[in-house]
């Protein structure tokens, strides 16, 4: 278990809800919004998206039937979900685990997985990786184990199986075999290259692990100190500024989903929402993060680049 969780899991006794409101989003003190029709005679839905993260399952607390009670609330949706986006930490942790134990966390998530007929798109979160960098031991090290189980071509992507309704969806690994946000050059180039070859009139979905822009994070402990606010870089891109000034170029750049933080919030910025979307665990399965509780988000994308979003919880109690 990182120090971080360990930290952040003895900050519960008092916090801030990490939600923000903005279009399409009713903030509540527990995180929750409801969907809006404001725009919708004058656009067209075209895409509803699930959006899942941190589940953080290994069976304990009850994390497997969990995951399968959310996604089961998600399949059961009168208004049917198109696609599930996972953004990452499926797995409680396998960082520095033994072969057994990470094995049975995958093959956990996989018998849950099994019986989701949705198609579902992911990335990888930190606490995926087994081991952080590759050492020629094993092809599972680092990401390779959760690669093979979440059916991941690579640990960043564009697959065009999921471009759909004039949107395109790009994975990337933000994790980098270190605790530390942000892309290394290879995949920024990759990235370049893809958004380059995109049509411009093809609106693009993010999906990374840690924040690429969060606002929750600032209130997430004691951030505040000696008159500076600090944002820890394993808690938001440290490359935030380089990847702001790439989707400049390319403005139909819209929508930027991460986890990490167990917290709920949507930052505006420069023509790109950011989503930070709460977490399936909470606060790993022991009860609410701060404010936010056991849940999901329902985006829906339209027409013409713009996105209603909404955060729900499933109905998890604590065991």
């Amino acid at each position: 278990m990182s120090e971080r969780m360990i930290d952040r899991r003895a900050l519960l006794a008092g916090g801030v809800a990490g939600a923000m409101a903005g279009p399409g989003l009713v903030a509540s003190a527990m995180g929750t919004g409801v969907l809006r029709p404001e725009r919708d005679a004058v656009r067209k839905r075209v895409l509803r998206v699930a959006h899942i993260t941190d589940p953080h399952v290994n069976a304990e607390k009850g994390s497997d039937r969990g995951l399968a009670q959310c996604l089961a609330h998600i399949q059961s949706q009168a208004d049917r979900v198109d696609l599930i986006a996972n953004t990452g930490d499926t797995v409680m942790c396998v960082n520095a685990v033994d072969e057994a134990s990470a094995a049975h966390q995958w093959n956990t998530v996989r018998a849950v997985f099994k019986d989701c007929s949705l198609p579902m798109l992911h990335c990888i979160g930190n606490h995926d990786l087994w081991g952080w960098k590759p050492d020629g031991s094993d092809p599972r090290r680092a990401t390779g184990w959760a690669l093979d189980a979440l059916g991941m071509p690579s640990r960043y992507f564009h697959d065009t199986r999921f471009d759909r309704s004039g949107w395109s969806f790009i994975s990337l690994d933000g994790i980098c075999g270190s605790y530390t946000g942000k892309l290394d050059d290879e995949q920024f180039a990759f990235l370049e290259r893809t958004l380059a070859a995109l049509p411009a009139d093809r609106f693009v979905c993010i999906l990374t692990h840690i924040p690429i822009i969060s606002a929750c994070g600032f209130f997430d402990g004691e951030r505040f100190k000696n008159g500076q606010w600090t944002m820890p870089g394993s808690w938001m891109h440290e490359d935030a500024a380089r990847l702001k000034d790439l989707f400049a170029k390319h403005r139909n750049v819209k929508l930027c989903l991460s986890g990490h933080m167990h917290q709920l919030d949507r930052i505006e910025f420069q023509g790109v929402t950011y989503l930070c979307s709460g977490a399936v665990s909470a606060s790993w399965w022991g009860g609410k993060y701060y404010d936010c509780d056991y849940g999901y988000s329902i985006i829906d994308l339209f027409d013409d680049g713009s996105l209603s979003y909404a955060y729900t919880t499933y109905g998890w109690k604590t065991v």
